[in-house]
């Protein structure tokens, strides 16, 4: 008996740790989703201003994108913004997480700017009270402030079609 203790401690470690290799992070269920965008305050990237994020929401639909200069992902990521900004009516704007105002401007100069404001985060303040853990991660926010939608990762074509534009097109109509 003592020898099989082990091995069934073993054998639940395994199941445990095979399942959590199909875990997909994207799929994290958010506990913000159908609420009110938090109400915070941040600095203005370009101005230092404070600004309260949920006064920018108001009135428009609006997509928060959090990125960084030097995340990855989110350069994979921009040109696909910059399409959405372009070919939309969504109010952008962009969260500057745990950056630098040097580096996220020169990121913007070469990538092209596609926020209408972009609010500066360099502690991660206002990205851990989003709940933020990775980037880019991207929030759909209604005319009310309601958050419709979180993506955690790179929007693609297909991410923009099956998860964002469903809550545009049930707006539209």
């Amino acid at each position: 008996m003592k020898k099989l203790i082990p091995l069934i401690v073993f054998i639940i470690i395994a199941v445990f740790l095979f399942l959590s290799l199909n875990s997909n992070p994207s799929k994290l269920p958010s506990p913000l989703l159908g609420k009110m965008f938090p109400s915070i305050e941040g600095k203005d990237f370009y101005t230092d201003e404070t600004i309260e994020v949920s006064d920018l929401l108001a009135n428009n639909m609006t997509l928060v994108n959090v990125w960084a200069s030097w995340c990855t992902t989110c350069r994979k990521e921009h040109q696909m913004i910059m399409n959405i900004a372009k070919n939309t009516n969504l109010q952008m704007i962009g969260i500057d997480y745990k950056d630098t105002r040097e580096n996220g401007a020169k990121y913007l100069e070469i990538m092209g700017n596609p926020f209408d404001e972009i609010i500066f985060d360099p502690t991660g303040k206002i990205g851990m009270e989003l709940g933020v853990y990775a980037t880019p991660e991207t929030f759909l926010v209604n005319e009310e402030g309601v958050i419709l939608y979180k993506h955690i990762g790179e929007i693609d074509q297909n991410v923009w079609d099956e998860k964002f534009a469903i809550h545009l097109k049930s707006i539209e109509s």
